[in-house]
């Protein structure tokens, strides 16, 4: 029969020591606990139980020995290490575990995991109480990048500010609600409805990059399809057609004759703008090195298109003797710069036509009056008309055959509208029907 260990008491276990430099193992029974031993390693003590967990004997590690002598239970509890009491019942339930189980987790281990959890636990509330505003910080800083300019990131925060942050920015991003996303939206649905749907798909995103970052759970009370579109009438149903107001084509050389009476960087720009056909951020933000007066020729670069592909646009004899004429301003590599060298303004060019008296119309409404134009007036094929303006073809079959900017015939389209913006019409007395604003 093997050998039982002798049970020992605790103040013989509390009288052990090392037997000079040698490290000791010492078993102190009893028979329903065998194989706890106390460790003796020169000044310090500590419980291992010595067990068979199915074809393998280990030794698992219960903590370190402390008497507790004269300290009553509840002190026992709070004080370090396991007395000789606290030892034999900590070896009876692994002794335990292993016949129900076949298995042990040693304390230890046991310790670590539930430390683990403690802190996952703690970093999950942490993270169900990130605001709603520090997610769409942190998402617009995410997508920035892929943004052409800082004016997209800009307008994000703007509508952000003005309409979400107010109701639930410092809430907790787990607790927005649909309720609350049609508090936001339902006072400017009807009166604002481009703004409120690009705002209701911003809240959109955050939410959902909020639950794949694992601050929130749940289906996203932001969503519109199957979800807001039973609560919310179509903005198409709603949404009142603004139109860019635009000069009939049969007034844009009159027009031109008054633009040349002014000076500045602004009017210029204007006026390179009416005979490009072009929009007023890709003229304001335009390079000399974009620019080869030699080939006639202007190239916008893929990032600065509203399209993200590079445009061409052909010089015509007018545009390029505008070019010119311009006075380069050292330092800067803008073609109009503003007063400092930095690029112009949003407003720059509208405070022209308003400084002309024509609060009726707007630059990019001259898109239109290009488009009306050529359409009606000219035999220019309709792709010849859309690539000059820079729109992509809305048939994608036709898109996909068209490989060419038809370059060469955009020149010629271009070159026969700033001779007609060079005369003068008289005046018919027909009313010119301009078509839905272009170019948005």
């Amino acid at each position: 029969m093997p050998k039982r260990a002798k049970e020992l008491t605790a103040t013989a276990v509390d009288r052990l020591k090392a037997e000079g430099s040698k490290n000791r193992r010492v078993m102190v029974g009893p028979s329903d606990c065998a194989g706890l031993h106390l460790r003796i390693e020169g000044g310090t003590k500590s419980w291992a139980l010595r067990i068979k967990v199915g074809e393998k004997r280990r030794d698992i590690g219960l903590g370190p020995y402390n008497a507790k002598a004269g300290a009553t239970d509840a002190e026992a509890a709070k004080l370090p290490g396991l007395s000789l009491a606290e030892a034999r019942a900590k070896a009876r339930e692994l002794r335990a575990m292993a016949q129900e189980t076949g298995t042990v987790i040693s304390p230890t281990v046991a310790k670590t995991e539930a430390v683990k959890a403690q802190a996952q636990a703690e970093l999950l509330e942490v993270a169900k109480a990130k605001t709603f505003r520090e997610c769409a910080e942190a998402f617009i800083e995410t997508k920035r990048p892929e943004w052409k300019n800082e004016k997209h990131g800009k307008q994000w925060l703007a509508t952000l500010e003005a309409y979400a942050f107010p109701k639930f920015g410092k809430l907790p991003v787990a607790s927005v609600d649909r309720a609350m996303v049609l508090d936001v939206l339902r006072p400017i649905w009807s009166t604002k409805t481009e703004t409120a749907s690009r705002l209701r798909g911003r809240i959109e995103s955050i939410l959902d990059w909020a639950t794949v970052s694992g601050y929130r759970e749940g289906e996203n009370p932001a969503r519109w399809r199957g979800h807001l579109d039973k609560l919310l009438p179509a903005p198409s149903k709603v949404k009142k057609v603004k139109h860019h107001a635009a000069l009939p084509y049969a007034e844009v050389g009159k027009f031109i004759v008054e633009l040349r009476k002014r000076d500045g960087m602004a009017a210029k720009a204007l006026e390179f703008a009416i005979l490009c056909a072009s929009r007023s951020g890709e003229v304001r933000a335009a390079t000399w090195a974009e620019i080869d007066l030699k080939a006639r020729l202007w190239v916008i670069p893929a990032e600065r298109m509203k399209a993200g592909k590079e445009h061409r646009v052909p010089l015509s004899d007018a545009a390029a003797r505008l070019l010119e004429g311009v006075q380069r301003v050292k330092g800067s590599p803008y073609v109009f710069p503003a007063l400092r060298g930095g690029a112009l303004t949003d407003s720059a060019l509208t405070a022209v036509l308003k400084r002309m008296g024509r609060d009726d119309i707007t630059q990019h409404g001259f898109r239109s009056t290009f488009r009306d134009w050529a359409g009606e007036t000219t035999s220019y094929p309709r792709e010849v008309i859309e690539h000059a303006l820079a729109h992509q073809l809305k048939d994608k079959a036709e898109a996909a055959y068209q490989r060419g900017d038809l370059l060469a015939k955009r020149a010629r389209l271009m070159a026969d509208w700033t001779t007609y913006c060079a005369k003068p019409q008289k005046p018919s007395g027909n009313v010119v029907a301009i078509n839905e604003a272009v170019g948005q």
